[in-house]
């Protein structure tokens, strides 16, 4: 049986993390305070292609800190394929934990489609 699931991305794991950054070939995260335009965020600093401040990961919260400035100071597109690459990372790390194999299939459209196979589902 097939089943389809939308995710909305808390970001928490710093493994999953690190393997994002190493999936977009991104300089490995940081743990620190980091500076944005007006304020600052502590937590896994995350540097992003042409992004002018980082992606601050609260990883106590799940919520991501960050000034692109509406898109200024950095291309969203860059912050959505990290949130893909985290999600994806973080799927396999927790169905390698339970046993199970995920396939991972590249779409025209840029999304990745992961199928788990469940150990001992026929």
């Amino acid at each position: 049986m097939s089943h389809i699931v939308q995710i909305q991305t808390e970001v928490r794991d710093p493994v999953a993390i690190s393997a994002a950054c190493e999936r977009l070939k991104l300089p490995p995260p940081v743990q620190g305070t980091f500076k944005l335009f007006s304020s600052q965020a502590t937590g896994l600093g995350i540097e992003l292609p042409q992004w002018r401040y980082p992606v601050v990961c609260d990883i106590a919260s799940g919520k991501l800190q960050y000034d692109n400035f509406e898109g200024r100071w950095g291309d969203q597109s860059y912050l959505n394929q990290f949130l893909q690459s985290y999600a994806v990372e973080k799927t396999r790390i927790e169905a390698r934990r339970k046993g199970h194999t995920v396939t991972e299939q590249a779409q025209a459209d840029g999304s990745i489609r992961l199928t788990v196979q469940v150990r001992g589902a026929v």
